[in-house]
């Protein structure tokens, strides 16, 4: 799995956010449009994607994209 690849599906579920913002350090809760919906989203993204579950705990405990990325790539 690749960084960029999560970061182009991550930023796909943003509807406003200019995707030029999107980076592995962006801290994705700091983004005007960052919401629970939007958690859900990504919850969603990631186990359509990657085939991988990971729980609202993760999410909070993340900073970064990158955070997310790392949680994700040691699930695979």
């Amino acid at each position: 799995m690749e960084l960029k690849k999560f970061i182009e599906c991550f930023a796909e579920q943003f509807e406003e956010t200019e995707f030029s913002v999107f980076q592995a350090e962006t801290k994705f809760k700091e983004l005007d449009e960052w919401s629970s919906l939007l958690a859900l989203s990504i919850i969603a993204m990631i186990d359509e994607e990657y085939d991988v579950r990971i729980k609202g705990e993760e999410i909070r405990n993340s900073v970064t994209i990158e955070d997310l990325y790392n949680i994700v790539n040691s699930s695979i």
